[in-house]
């Protein structure tokens, strides 16, 4: 029996479905950070909880670490438990890896978490500076400003303390680690790389505003009701 063989063994087999499922997913939604011009070379990684079953633990599936976007497909993607231990896969996993899992241990909601690099929301993070809540975009979306992480290193999950100290009890579904760059939660990956896509974009827009003179800021009222006609009644339901 070869290795990928003997670590297949280690995913439970209620849970053998949704965890390929959840690989082809995964591989889908990465192709969308270069498509948006959100990550360079190998840059950033979107990670995707599937929930545990008949006893079993949650698992995470996320990218191998330092793979070309070319390479990923449903077979490249790793699984790993909650710890960051992998379970599945012939690569290493993402550096990110005890970041995405130390959010899904402490945030329950949270089933899919996205880092890039991307060049406005990065240099925002570069400055220490919270993007302020001047775009109605913003209300919708992150209802209120997003807000800066601390200052950590990669490697272990002080990254992922961060990120979650940061955005519990906050509206935002993104932050910005500081001298690193963005991280986003969403209720799924997909709804996380929607996110990522929208920050880069209100990073870019108010950047450029703030070129031109001082952007307005939009009352506290005003950015409640937005938020709640965004959450509650845009859209399809």
């Amino acid at each position: 029996m070869n290795e990928k063989e003997t670590t297949m063994t280690e995913i439970p087999a209620a849970m053998r479905g949704a965890v390929d499922e959840a690989k082809s997913r995964v591989a889908d939604l990465h192709a969308e950070l270069p498509r948006w011009e959100l990550v360079a070379w190998t840059a950033g990684n979107v990670s995707e909880r599937v929930p545990g079953a008949d006893g079993h633990p949650d698992l995470l599936v996320i990218k191998p670490s330092g793979v070309s976007y070319d390479d990923l497909d449903a077979d490249a993607m790793v699984v790993c438990d909650l710890d960051g231990e992998l379970l599945e896969g012939e690569r290493s996993p993402s550096s990110d890896t005890a970041a995405h899992a130390y959010v899904y241990r402490h945030m329950p909601d949270v089933n899919g978490v996205v880092h890039t690099h991307s060049t406005y929301a990065t240099a925002w993070a570069a400055r220490g500076e919270e993007i302020p809540c001047v775009l109605t975009m913003m209300g919708d979306e992150f209802g209120g400003p997003i807000p800066v992480g601390p200052f950590a290193i990669i490697g272990d999950d002080s990254i992922g303390r961060g990120i979650v100290e940061t955005l519990s009890g906050h509206r935002s579904t993104a932050v910005l680690m500081q001298n690193h760059g963005p991280f986003t939660i969403g209720a799924d990956a997909k709804k996380a790389v929607k996110t990522a896509v929208l920050l880069e974009e209100v990073a870019r827009t108010v950047h450029i505003s703030r070129e031109l003179g001082d952007p307005l800021p939009i009352p506290q009222k005003s950015i409640d009701s937005l938020y709640d006609r965004y959450q509650n009644v845009y859209g399809q339901h």
